[in-house]
């Protein structure tokens, strides 16, 4: 064999091996991560490998690592990415760039079935499962991720920015159906308290369905220039007195967010919650200034496929004009996710590639 033949078997023989073996950061608990290979999955009807090309850190993961919130482990964390499809027994052909849901459900349950599939009464989640089960690379902090023929797929333009089209799959299009709980936002007066990336993509999206007026709250500075970039016509500290809002978005998740909320509404408003993923303090409701003001609160945890596909049009689209990059910090590779975790970039969101 010549040397240039040899070297070319040695090529494949890499590539192969590479593609059989899976990298990632697993989570061991604490601030322990570890690089480990992981066996490629054999996919089941409906399934999917997607070769990650980006991530990007949510704040629900650094509160499982930091201990505020549970989470499986060991595991591979993290469930906001965009890829290629590598290998499929599903509908979307090898070679597509998707985006992912980060719900796996059944499609048959009652809640399912109603439209309620985030609920899904057998619902397993990317980025939330232990490595110890049927699904060890369930999370974006990878090469790859294995999704079942649960996990909603919706392909990405090759024009929208890696990091960028990684939010879709969590925080935008969580707002997505924060939005179709508070119905039609024409000519509405949209107050958003708490600029994170799903408060700020909130401030973009409101502007973006025709809202007259976005007011948002956040006690840092920082964020409430990047929601005055992204849209909104005024900007307050938290505790500021807003009256007389249409539409009410909590995403902060503090007790005083809610009640400000709450305390917002003008006649037939409505409060949509996000933000309350915790246990925390309970919140008072007064019934009477509810029934007489034709006034609504409800809630939204995770979201339904078509959510996702808005969110990917949303951000081909006017969510071009977010601020992004004050947005997105990075990127970062796999590697160096500890230090990231350890010592945070400044940034809404950090990029993260395998």
């Amino acid at each position: 064999m010549s040397a240039t033949a040899a070297a070319s078997a040695l090529t494949t023989e890499a590539e192969t091996t590479r593609r059989s073996q899976p990298l990632a950061q697993m989570w061991n608990g604490g601030s322990d991560f570890e690089l480990r290979t992981i066996s490629r999955p054999a996919l089941g009807l409906g399934e999917s490998l997607i070769r990650l090309t980006a991530a990007t850190v949510c704040g629900s993961d650094r509160h499982t690592v930091s201990g505020r919130r549970s989470g499986a482990c060991p595991s591979v964390l993290g469930h906001e990415g965009v890829g290629i499809v590598e290998e499929t027994r599903g509908v979307v052909p090898v070679g597509t760039r998707v985006a992912f849901s980060v719900t796996s459900v059944c499609g048959e349950c009652r809640n399912c079935r109603r439209g309620l599939s985030a609920k899904c009464t057998s619902v397993r989640k990317v980025g939330h499962e232990s490595a110890e089960t049927d699904w060890p690379l369930s999370g974006t902090y990878a090469s790859h991720i294995h999704l079942p023929a649960g996990v909603a797929i919706v392909p990405v333009s090759d024009s929208l920015p890696d990091g960028v089209a990684a939010t879709a799959g969590c925080a935008v299009a969580t707002v997505m159906a924060m939005l179709q709980a508070a119905g039609d936002l024409t000519g509405r007066r949209v107050f958003v308290n708490g600029i994170g990336m799903l408060g700020l993509t909130a401030v973009g999206v409101a502007r973006s369905r025709g809202a007259a007026e976005v007011i948002a709250a956040d006690p840092h500075p920082h964020r409430r220039r990047l929601a005055e970039q992204a849209g909104a016509a005024k900007t307050v500290e938290p505790g500021t007195a807003v009256d007389d809002v249409d539409v009410a978005l909590e995403l902060s998740g503090a007790e005083a967010g809610v009640r400000s909320c709450l305390g917002s509404l003008g006649i037939g408003g409505t409060v949509v919650l996000a933000g309350s993923v915790t246990p925390g303090p309970e919140v008072s409701i007064d019934p009477e200034q509810m029934v007489r003001g034709w006034r609504t609160v409800t809630g939204v945890h995770n979201f339904e496929p078509h959510h996702l596909a808005e969110a990917v049009d949303f951000l081909a689209g006017d969510g071009a004009q977010l601020p992004w990059e004050d947005i997105l910090a990075g990127p970062i590779p796999l590697a160096d996710l500890p230090t990231e975790f350890a010592e945070p970039s400044r940034g809404l969101r950090t990029v993260v590639t395998p």
